[in-house]
């Protein structure tokens, strides 16, 4: 990566962990996705019991597979053929791993959902929260990471999962009320009221939608 971009990102990051840290959340830099992962497994100890939503930042820097074959409990909805059982378990994990469709440079986080149970894990249930964010993903304000999640990361996971949302074939967000859509709830999440309980690991590479 050209070293001023990566220069923009460590600087960046700084911003962001100030904004996390003043919402009562931390924050963490990891300037590859192998420091990523090294950081993510010095928060999660081993023996914890492990959920996930959908996230491909989690995929991309090997955390999923990691902890899925490691001295962990890790929930894979994947493999449960009950998954609404599986989306239960994850309000009672240890850890729940995500990422967001986008973030404010001063440390708020924006996710939408279809099925909500990534949201509401990501609200309430499980001790801790983990995000694995690129930079890709910081946004100016709250504004511009609203445009962000609904116009870059919503049309992108259409396409993924095969909806036919009128923004799968666009690429831009139409507002639909498609039976299809996955803008069904939006979470913002501006701050935490339980100190210790989310943590953001930014990523000094392009990760996820």
């Amino acid at each position: 990566m050209n070293e001023n971009i990566v220069k923009r990102n460590s600087l960046l990051a700084e911003q962001v962990i100030k904004g996390l840290e003043s919402r009562n959340m931390s924050g963490y830099y990891a300037e590859t996705k192998e420091e990523a992962l090294k950081k993510a497994l010095e928060l999660i100890p081993e023996g914890s019991s492990i959920s996930m939503g959908g996230a491909m930042s989690v995929h991309e820097i090997g955390l999923s597979e990691f902890v899925k074959n490691g001295n962990y409990n890790f929930i894979d909805r994947d493999a449960m053929e009950d998954k609404r059982a599986a989306m239960l378990a994850a309000y009672d994990a240890d850890f729940f791993l995500s990422s967001c469709n986008a973030m404010t440079s001063d440390g708020i986080l924006v996710n939408i959902d279809g099925n909500a149970n990534r949201v509401s894990a990501i609200a309430q249930g499980p001790k801790k929260v983990l995000f694995i964010v690129g930079m890709n993903k910081v946004c100016n304000d709250l504004d511009a990471a609203m445009k962000r999640a609904r116009n870059v990361a919503a049309p992108t996971n259409a396409q993924r999962f095969g909806l036919a949302t009128p923004c799968s074939k666009t690429g831009l967000c139409m507002d639909c009320k498609s039976p299809d859509t996955i803008c069904c709830q939006f979470l913002i999440t501006r701050f935490s009221r339980h100190k210790d309980r989310i943590h953001v690991i930014l990523v000094g590479e392009n990760l996820g939608f």
